[in-house]
């Protein structure tokens, strides 16, 4: 069996993580059917995915939350770039959560037009329909 070697610093750890959950969000949407882009550079603009039928866009923002607490409050962090949703992924949890983008500087995860979901692309799928 593989063993990994290298060293990875606690940051770059947290980066290939970030980028696992966007990478499993992008396989989700494939196969359901969405075409997905994956901008080659998203700094400025905070889109991580669009994803596209025949004649509509959707700019993505994926996060992942260092905890199980749905009670907890997220940071808007895309101030000033057009994004349509939020995709949070609890990284503890089996669960995760489908929001519009939100003005506020703060806002509660379980937010009534906030949709969540099971870490399953099936019920994942099933959220993302109802937004």
């Amino acid at each position: 069996m593989p063993v990994r070697n290298a060293e990875i610093k606690p940051t770059t750890l947290a980066a290939h993580k970030q980028l696992s959950f966007e990478s499993l969000l992008a396989a989700w949407l494939l196969g359901d059917g969405w075409e997905v882009l994956v901008p080659v550079i998203d700094h400025g603009k905070k889109t991580d995915l669009v994803v596209a039928d025949d004649n509509r866009y959707f700019r993505i923002q994926v996060k992942s939350l260092n905890t199980a607490d749905e009670t907890a409050v997220v940071e808007n962090k895309w101030h000033g770039a057009k994004i349509d949703y939020v995709v949070y992924f609890s990284v503890p949890g089996e669960w995760g959560y489908i929001c519009p983008a939100f003005d506020e500087e703060r806002r509660p995860l379980k937010s009534p037009d906030h949709v969540r979901f099971h870490k399953h692309p099936t019920n994942f799928l099933k959220a993302f329909r109802k937004i």
